[in-house]
């Protein structure tokens, strides 16, 4: 997926717009279902003191089907 969300914020007139890229694969570990994620995040606007630059964001989340 590619996703931004921008904010803005009106009394100090600073914008913040994060811009992600995130992929994911659902697997197996053994016998467990695992959905697993990774992802880029760049701040392509950020106020004076906030994020700046690149992230990542790394994941899993194990699923229980009945």
């Amino acid at each position: 997926t590619l996703q931004t969300e921008s904010t803005y914020d009106w009394e100090t007139e600073q914008w913040s717009v994060p811009v992600n890229a995130v992929a994911s694969k659902l697997t197996r570990i053994g016998k467990q279902p695992v959905s697993l994620f990774a992802g880029l995040r760049y701040w392509a606007e950020s106020p004076d003191f906030g994020p700046d630059g690149w992230g990542v964001r790394l994941g899993a989340t194990f699923l229980f089907p009945r």
